[in-house]
Order: structure tokens, then sequence, then C-alpha cells
């Protein structure tokens, strides 16, 4: 794995409990959104008969907190199974915008991170 200047290589160690970590992620992301799908099922089941406005639109709202909630968490674990799939690949640390090391101090704290902190920084800016 690629590292910035003055960094310590990754240890087999460091790498083991980064993967670790994700996969952990993963199957807590995958179990909240198989529970949101059950939530937005049950919702759905509801015809919504003798509802008032007031019942109709916060259940309106509610569906579309928990949709938003899902995409969201679907959209992390995507993030996290691409970061597993880089490490399979030897890519992993390697930023996919200039090919520059991401940085090890950077990837301990966000694992998920594709791009050097400069071409974040110039993406954000945006």
């Amino acid at each position: 794995m690629p590292v910035r200047e003055g960094e310590h290589r990754w240890t087999a160690d460091e790498l083991a409990e980064v993967r670790a970590g994700l996969q952990e992620q993963v199957e807590a992301l995958r179990a909240e959104i198989a529970a949101s799908a059950s939530q937005i099922a049950e919702g759905d089941g509801s015809d919504g008969a003798g509802d008032d406005q007031a019942d109709a639109g916060a259940k309106t709202y509610e569906r579309e907190h928990e949709l938003a909630l899902s995409y969201n968490s679907q959209d992390l674990l995507a993030q996290i199974e691409r970061a597993v799939q880089r490490m399979d690949a030897g890519t992993y640390g390697t930023c996919e915008s200039c090919a520059r090391p991401i940085g090890k101090a950077r990837l301990q704290v966000f694992p998920r991170a594709t791009l050097c902190v400069t071409c974040k920084q110039r993406e954000e800016r945006r």
C-alpha cells in the first residue's frame, strides 16, 4: 500500500484492522438496509383509507424520510464495498484523481477515502 513521504508503511496487522472495521460496517449497514426496506414495505401496505390530510401528510413525510435514510445507507455501503475491492486489487491508498498516495493517516481516520486531501479540497471548491 502506498504511503505519503514521512509515513510508516502499512503493516499486515494495520490493514487487517482496517478491513475488519470495514467488514463490520458492511454487516451493520446490510442489516440496517434490510430493516429499512421492511419498514418501508409495511408503510406501503396500508391503504390510507380514513386518513385525514394531516395523517396522509405525516405518513408521506415519514416514508420519504425513511427512503432518504435507506438511500444514504446504500451509498455508504457502496463506498465501503469499493474500499474493500481496492484493498483486494492492491489500489487501496492511491488517489483516484492524481494517482499519488492518499496518506495513511487520512485512511486511518476515513478508510473510505478515494482522494488525497489536495484533490478532495479541489473537488469541494467546485
